[in-house]
């Protein structure tokens, strides 16, 4: 092989070195972002539960107060036919 030849091997090889080395870098800096991100995805999907749950919680309040309300105008009607009977 000639030393030209030789030559033009080695910055070809130091040329991918470099470029393996870039791209371990990048890939650690992407391996980063990746794990904060499924870091915010843990705690929304946290945040979506409690939410849920308070949701499901004040909506059977909510229903409970219109059952009441129901029976009160419910009693309140029947008062009223028995005093115009």
């Amino acid at each position: 092989m000639s030393l030209e030849k030789m030559e033009t091997l080695e910055v070809r090889v130091r040329g991918l070195v470099e470029l393996v080395q870039e791209l371990k870098q990048a890939n650690g800096s992407l391996q980063e972002r990746l794990n904060l991100v499924q870091e915010e995805l843990s705690r929304q999907e946290v945040l979506a539960r409690e939410w849920e749950e308070e949701r499901v919680t004040l909506k059977s309040r909510i229903e409970g107060v219109l059952e009441q309300l129901d029976s009160l105008e419910t009693s309140e009607t029947g008062l009223q036919e028995a005093v115009h009977d």
